[in-house]
This record gives structure tokens, sequence and C-alpha cells, in this order.
């Protein structure tokens, strides 16, 4: 026998005697044992099976009903669940069929077929994306095919667009979102936070910028829109941009909330959009109080354009068309709302912090002669009565009236 043979048996032999003692110690065998309980770092070898183990122990148990820290999150109910569409209507979410036209709704119309002022895209650019889309297996193809096709692209350094990203900066429970996921969108195309500078929006606006620890983060947007691919359910697109809707008319509403304005009841200043490379269906969205209920507020989603942009060249060009005023409106919106944040908050820093001209300060027997003054003024002497003398008392304060400015009209609007 060998060396390396008398190794071997040695350890065997060291390992036969550790089974024995475990077995001696405890009537339940050590083969049992393996079937019935679970192992740990102590009675399984780290082999990377066991490791995988262990992890999964690890989430199961900060999966436990019982731990307490467990009690203190939220459950939230993501788009594609299908609990969404109820909480969505509980939340005061409204589908076209139950949404009342917006009072502008003439104005969104005409600015919808309003005329171009660049030339339409050749015919055979339109057969080629008929063709494209026809074909199109995923929902990727068709976000390709329509943001390439139909949407416009702007010069602004800081007016961009993002793609399926959450929101993750959404305030929670803010009453359109009450045990929902945050929005995520398809698309959507906004001014960066940096473009609110100097006045911080973030932290005076809930829900203002869509991103959290972003300083590049799209800010109070005004247009979004939904995808899906070929064949798929238009109706759940629609569900997830009256979602999105609401979550930019809180935003827009928290905005002029602060400035001490609002907008027109029933004015619908957001806009998105549901495609699946067929039809293009185009939605305004605002807030109002329920008719039933003042104090519950209802998210309405008016359905004021639907084209077919696949079966005929006059329909993409109406679908493109469309779509890009659209844009052209958000950009128009998110701009004058900006500007409106900015010189608020300069006018109210004014009024805080006002520039005081400088006086040169009075010499020190000048400054006791005006103080006596002022002390003999703030004191009325009183006759003394015999029966019940009376000190000196102070003079009735002088009021002195506070005037502020009101920079803004209650009744001022946006458009």
């Amino acid at each position: 026998m060998d060396e390396k043979q008398t190794s071997v048996l040695a350890n065997l032999s060291l390992r036969k005697r550790r089974i024995d003692s475990d077995s001696n110690n405890d009537p339940e065998p050590r083969t049992k044992r393996a079937w019935t309980t679970r192992p740990t770092s102590e009675t399984a070898p780290l082999t990377r099976k066991n490791l995988a183990l262990f992890n999964k122990m690890g989430k199961n148990k900060a999966s436990d009903s019982t731990d307490e820290s467990k009690s203190t999150k939220t459950k939230t109910t993501t788009t594609i669940t299908s609990g969404f569409a109820d909480k969505a209507y509980k939340n005061g979410i409204l589908l076209p069929p139950h949404s009342r036209q917006p009072t502008n709704l003439d104005d969104i119309r005409r600015q919808h077929v309003a005329p171009r002022t660049t030339a339409s895209p050749p015919e055979s650019v339109y057969k080629g994306y008929a063709n494209r889309v026809a074909k199109a297996g995923t929902e990727s193809t068709i976000v390709f095919e329509v943001g390439t096709k139909l949407l416009k692209e702007y010069d602004d350094e800081g007016y961009r667009r993002e793609f399926n990203r959450s929101f993750t900066n959404a305030p929670q429970d803010a009453g359109y979102n009450n045990g929902l996921s945050a929005p995520q969108p398809d698309f959507v195309e906004g001014l960066e936070k940096q473009e609110f500078r100097p006045f911080q929006v973030a932290d005076h606006i809930p829900g203002a910028a869509l991103y959290q620890d972003d300083p590049y983060s799209l800010t109070l947007p005004h247009i979004a829109g939904e995808w899906k691919g070929r064949g798929k359910d238009m109706e759940k697109a629609e569900l997830q941009a009256a979602y999105d809707g609401a979550a930019m008319v809180y935003a827009r509403t928290q905005a002029l909330s602060y400035m001490g304005k609002s907008d027109p009841p029933g004015h619908a200043a957001i806009t998105t959009f549901a495609t699946d490379g067929t039809n293009l269906n185009m939605y305004a969205h605002y807030a109002a109080p329920s008719e039933e209920d003042p104090d519950i507020l209802q998210y309405h989603q008016y359905l004021y354009a639907s084209t077919n942009i696949k079966y005929s060249y006059q329909g993409y060009k109406d679908g493109r068309k469309g779509l890009r005023n659209a844009q052209d409106r958000a950009r128009e919106q998110s701009y004058a709302l900006k500007d409106q944040l900015k010189e608020y908050w300069k006018q109210q820093r004014s009024i805080v912090h006002p520039v005081a001209e400088k006086e040169p300060l009075p010499a020190p027997e000048e400054a006791l002669e005006e103080a006596s003054a002022d002390e003999a003024r703030d004191f009325e002497i009183i006759e003394p009565n015999p029966c019940q003398p009376t000190p000196a008392v102070p003079a009735a304060s002088r009021k002195i009236s506070h005037s502020h400015a009101s920079w803004f009209d209650d009744n001022d609007n946006e458009d």
C-alpha cells in the first residue's frame, strides 16, 4: 500500500468515526436528518448547490409573512396584472366611455388637423412603413418604426424623450396611484430638470421630476405614449395611457397650485397616444371633481382622434401630422409652465428678500437723542388721581398695515 492509499484510508476512517460519534449522541440517524431537516452553514458542506439553497432560504425568510418589517411595506399592482384596471377605476381614473369631453375640445381638434410647415413624406416612405409594420413580430419593432417614422425630433438640448422608464419619483398614494406601481410609459417627452434652474422644482412640486436622483430627469412633461405589438391588446394600451395621463395631470395641477393658480374647469392640457402600428388613438386628459361627490377627484381620458395609419397613404399622413401637432402643443405647454414657475419664484424671492437702500448709520449722540424721542412718544403722561395713583402706561399701539403684492390673477391661465 503506497502513501497515497494510506492517506485516503485514514481520511475515510476519520470520517467514519465522526459519523459513528454523531449516531451515538443522537438517536435519530444522520442519514434521516439529511432528508428531514434544512441544511445550514454548519450541517451541510459549502458546495455550489447548497450555497444556492442557502440563498433561496434567505429570500424565503425575507418574504416571511411573520416578519414585522414586512408590515410597513405596501404591495402595489402593476399595469400588467389583472387587478390594475379595477384599482385604477377606484382611484378615479376614467376611460373614454366614462370621460366627459374637455371644454377646450374644439381648440384641441383644430390643432390636431392644423397644416404643418414641412412637406409630407412621399408615398414610398408610407409603403415601406406599412410593409415593415405588417411583419413586425415584437413590440420593440413597432416602437422603432413608429418612433423613427412618425414622431418629431427637436433640436432643444434641454427637451428630450425617454422610453420605457418608470416614474421612480412619483409620490406614493397621491390619489390616482393608490396601491399601484409607478407609471412607466413606453414614451414620454419633456424638459429636463436643469431647465428650471435656479428654481429647485423637485423640492417644491410633488411629482414634477419623473426620476429620483437624476439631475437630468424629465420634469412636468405634457405628452406620453404606449405601444403594443402587432395584433396585441390596444385596450390595455389605452388603460396604461390613462394612468400615464393621470400622473402628468397630477403634476401639472401641483405646479399650478404652487403659484396659486389652476386650469379652467374641464381644460385638458395633457396628451397621450396609444398605437399598435396600425391604429393611432389620441387622448386628452384633465381632472375634475365628481358630479356625484365634489370631494372625489376624477381623471378623464377623452378620445379626440383615431386614425388608421397603415391601410392608406392618406391615413398615414393624417396620423403623422396629428401626432406631431400634439408634440408641438405639449412642448409649448411645457415651456410656458416652466417660464411661469421661474418667474413666480423670482418674484417671491424679491418679496422675501427685498433690496434695501443703504443709509449711513447715525452718530452715537444722534442715535441716543432719537431713541429718547421715540421713547417719549411711546408713553403718555396720565394726570395722577389723588384717590388712585396711576403710573405712566404705554400709549395705544400704532396699527401697521402690511400690503402684499398679488403677482398672479387667480383667473390667469396658461393658454
